[in-house]
């Protein structure tokens, strides 16, 4: 059974500019679909339903968002969507989010969770937020930390320290500390190792532990989400976070709270995880064919091996005699890059940003 004051928040901000020409900021990453007929966003309810009743899923994201998401998932509560006024980092999002839930239930324990990972072990993922919810009632400030499979460059690492405890057979570690995003030869020497984690970006804490070192170690954020708090019982609460949140200085949930908090754990957890952070990303998590093509659209491959099309509409793309391609088509872009340059996505999205051109952003 689930414990009765686990709560999750789902981010589901951001544009994902490496996933541009599908990606655009009308229609973020979270709200596509990339795998079957869910979007991201759905995918990321479906897997919390066995685990939790509707009434504790919570979504943090902007205003403008909040109808076509809550159009996605009908059955979730409307007034479990929580508003960000404008972008401020993950700090001051986790931060405001972790008031609404303490006004809901004092006692919450809450899963930080974003709308554009997948994962395909869902049971356990599952499994793993309730080990860590078990973890976090005991006052630590628990993230769970993904087993790498590979020596990656695009994720921070989390390296551990003392074994805590076992829950559920989860092994439950002191954080020893969080290490940057590495290079290739530093990224080697860690997965040799065997004491490090990527980090997910998933947290689990009591509302109450995570609010008390946001004022401990970012007193500026703490006094705004105090002033915040006490609009919440009254009839001035979104004119005085329209007034106070663009004054709040921008800041990660990694840098501000993780790295210089007391009582931090990590759960190792191996489930299939992908934050889906580029094409080369979407391109790993589809089944290819024997000459290694995965075709998201009507494709015709001559001649051609581990490439991908992702088509968006109805043409047809024909491809011959080429090989390690990723290609994209919408109706007003078209995208051609390689698997190992999919990163550079967001380049494209800048340049186009310093150009003026909105009509494909």
């Amino acid at each position: 059974m689930a414990n009765d004051h686990l709560y999750a928040l789902i981010m589901a901000g951001g544009g994902g500019t490496r996933l541009w020409p599908l990606s655009r900021r009308a229609h973020p990453k979270q709200t596509l679909r990339l795998f079957g007929e869910r979007t991201m966003f759905q995918l990321a309810v479906d897997r919390l339903r066995p685990l939790l009743p509707m009434a504790r899923i919570f979504v943090v994201t902007a205003a403008e968002q909040v109808a076509p998401l809550a159009a996605q998932v009908p059955d979730l509560p409307r007034e479990n969507f929580i508003i960000e006024p404008m972008g401020r980092g993950t700090a001051p999002c986790i931060g405001l989010s972790a008031l609404h839930l303490r006004r809901r239930d004092p006692e919450a324990v809450m899963a930080v969770l974003t709308a554009d990972h997948f994962i395909r072990r869902e049971a356990t993922f599952r499994e793993a937020l309730l080990a860590a919810a078990q973890v976090a009632e005991e006052g630590y400030l628990v993230t769970l930390g993904i087993e790498p499979t590979y020596p990656a460059t695009g994720y921070g690492y989390i390296e551990r320290g003392a074994l805590l405890e076992e829950v559920s057979d989860f092994p439950v570690y002191r954080v020893a500390q969080f290490r940057e995003k590495p290079d290739a030869a530093t990224a080697m020497a860690f997965l040799a190792d065997g004491r490090y984690s990527w980090n997910s970006g998933m947290f689990i804490w009591k509302v109450s532990r995570i609010l008390d070192e946001m004022r401990r170690l970012m007193p500026d954020l703490g006094a705004t989400l105090a002033e915040l708090s006490a609009a919440l019982e009254g009839e001035n609460y979104e004119a005085r976070l329209s007034h106070l949140w663009p004054q709040v200085r921008k800041e990660t949930i990694d840098y501000g709270v993780m790295e210089r908090a007391q009582r931090v754990a990590v759960l190792p957890v191996e489930m299939g995880w992908s934050d889906v952070g580029s094409w080369a990303a979407v391109m790993a998590l589809h089944e290819a064919d024997e000459a290694g093509n995965v075709s998201l659209g009507e494709h015709l491959a001559v001649a051609t091996e581990r490439t991908m099309v992702f088509a968006e509409g109805k043409r047809l793309i024909a491809t011959v005699g080429v090989r390690d391609l990723i290609i994209v088509d919408t109706p007003d872009a078209l995208l051609v890059t390689t698997p190992e340059a999919s990163q550079q996505v967001r380049e494209v999205v800048r340049r186009l940003r310093e150009h003026g051109r909105e009509d494909v952003l």
